[in-house]
């Protein structure tokens, strides 16, 4: 019989909000009884899922350990075939009481198809293993969050040094436990910390530098690269001086790339050229944050430019930006608050963006713009948001300092709706008409009593399902779930409002109470 071809996992949604948890660390929790029989030893586990489908691939989103007990079960080659083309990490067979032992046809093209088989027991419900996993991620996602914050914390400290760019790469180096250099776009050497790395492993860090230094157009934010067991990365500093940070690491482990993009926006404040007195506080504010000051202790050093707008973006192409990726959005669209997220989040960029501006008209030797004695200053301009290509934007509209909270999760939604209907850029519209005539106390009062039944994630359900004119399909492109999904939640909110959502007045007066939250 001929060796199966292997086929290729797909490519798949971006993973939950937790680090991957190896296949070993699970099979470590002897209280489970779980035997790996087939497969390789080394997997990492992203999600746990429960099917007994015959063939479960179109439910899949890849780095699953699914679990089933073989009730439609007939062909075993086909079956592991499919689980390996949509990206399971692992499957769990539990015997009885379909199967007294785990099929020795299902052992044999788990081998073959290389897909780790784990034997559980009949004393371990499906529902504990699910459970043992959560709690893995959780204490998995704990540390990492830790680790983060220590390395901020660190980085920060280093930045208020007299010496600030070696005693930031210093930090780095012994966060990442690598070498940190940063490079002109030659190949320069400025400033290093942490241990030399092999000379063939250095020689290629440096090449990696210049393809990333921001001397010639087109040139990427970021690269990475392997060489030898060495683990290498190149980021480009914004400051026009063209220098670049280069690590060299034995390993990765998640955060490190959390940790380098703060690096990246602490050298590239410090390595920047002479700024202007406007961009000089923005800085201070951008640093003081890092450090731990609250928005409203910075908002002096933001200036008289608000109210402000917030915008969520992500990659049309649904890769994930890095932190200089994300940068050159928030460049184009004139703001340096930019916050990148997580290399393993959504994707989602958001920049906060001074919601006015003023032309640049001719200035006098003074700097001041020229106007007749007694002549007010032109007051500013409402700021008009384009769309860029390769990027779907959400944008709030104009909101003062206190409530960006309220703002950033209107942009969310926007988001969610520019890319359900596949629009390049969406405005969430300020509540306006007949709605403005009532009390927004009232309103809100009202809001409140009648969705109270609802929880956070019905709401915001029926509230992307009413914006989408009860699309189910929109509906589960925008919260990225299935659309058996939202009409679950939609049946479960009717049941729990007790009204007809497919009366109009119903929908009306829901869709108004929603706006209000």
């Amino acid at each position: 019989m001929d060796e199966p071809s292997m086929p290729t996992p797909p490519a798949h949604s971006p993973g939950p909000p937790a680090p991957p948890i190896p296949l070993a660390e699970l099979l470590a929790s002897k209280d489970l009884g779980l035997r790996r029989i087939a497969g390789p030893a080394d997997a990492d586990l992203l999600w746990v899922h429960t099917s007994e489908m015959a063939d479960p691939y179109p439910y899949l989103l890849g780095g699953e350990l699914l679990l089933s007990a073989g009730v439609l079960l007939t062909d075993p080659d086909h079956y592991v075939g499919r689980l390996v083309e949509a990206g399971a990490a692992a499957l769990g067979f539990g015997v009885r009481p379909v199967y007294e032992a785990v099929p020795e046809a299902l052992i044999e093209a788990c081998d073959r198809y290389g897909l780790p088989l784990l034997e559980v027991p009949p004393e371990t419900p499906f529902t504990t293993i699910a459970r043992a996993v959560w709690r893995l991620m959780a204490e998995a996602r704990h540390r990492e969050l830790r680790r983060v914050t220590r390395a901020q914390q660190a980085l920060a400290t280093a930045a208020a040094r007299p010496d600030p760019v070696p005693a930031v790469l210093h930090q780095l180096a012994t966060q990442l436990s690598g070498r940190a250099v940063l490079l002109t776009a030659r190949g320069e050497e400025v400033h290093a910390a942490g241990r030399r790395p092999p000379p063939e492993a250095a020689a290629a860090l440096t090449r990696l530098a210049r393809v990333v230094a921001r001397e010639r157009p087109g040139s990427p934010a970021s690269a990475t690269d392997t060489h030898g067991g060495t683990h290498l990365a190149a980021y480009a500093l914004g400051g026009g001086e063209c220098l670049v940070l280069s690590l060299a690491t034995r390993q990765r482990e998640s955060g490190d790339h959390t940790v380098a993009g703060i690096a990246v926006v602490l050298l590239s404040l410090l390595a920047a050229p002479h700024q202007g007195a406007g961009a000089a506080d923005r800085s201070a504010a951008l640093v003081r944050l890092l450090l731990g000051a609250t928005p409203a202790e910075v908002a002096p050093l933001l200036g008289p430019d608000g109210p402000w707008t917030v915008i969520h973006a992500r990659r049309s192409d649904g890769t994930t930006p890095d932190a200089l990726t994300a940068g050159a959005l928030g460049a184009s669209l004139g703001s340096a608050l930019v916050d990148a997220g997580r290399e393993d989040d959504d994707g989602t960029v958001r920049v906060l963006l001074p919601a006015t501006a003023r032309e640049a008209p001719p200035q006098g030797d003074d700097g001041e713009e020229p106007r007749e004695p007694g002549e007010p200053r032109e007051p500013p301009r409402a700021r008009t948001v384009p769309p860029h290509p390769g990027w779907t934007l959400g944008v709030s509209t104009p909101t003062p300092l206190p409530a960006l909270a309220a703002a950033d999760t209107r942009a969310a939604r926007a988001l969610a709706h520019a890319e359900a209907t596949r629009t390049p850029l969406t405005v969430d519209a300020p509540v306006a008409g007949l709605a403005a005539l009532i009390q927004p106390g009232q309103a809100a009062a009202h809001a409140r009593t009648l969705l109270a039944p609802l929880t956070p994630s019905l709401a915001d359900t029926l509230r992307c399902w009413l914006s989408l004119h009860g699309s189910w399909d929109r509906t589960a492109v925008a919260l990225s779930v299935h659309r058996n999904t939202v009409r679950q939640r939609i049946g479960r909110c009717a049941e729990l409002l007790d009204v007809d959502l497919n009366d109009m007045d119903v929908r009306t007066e829901l869709w108004f109470a929603l706006r209000q939250e």
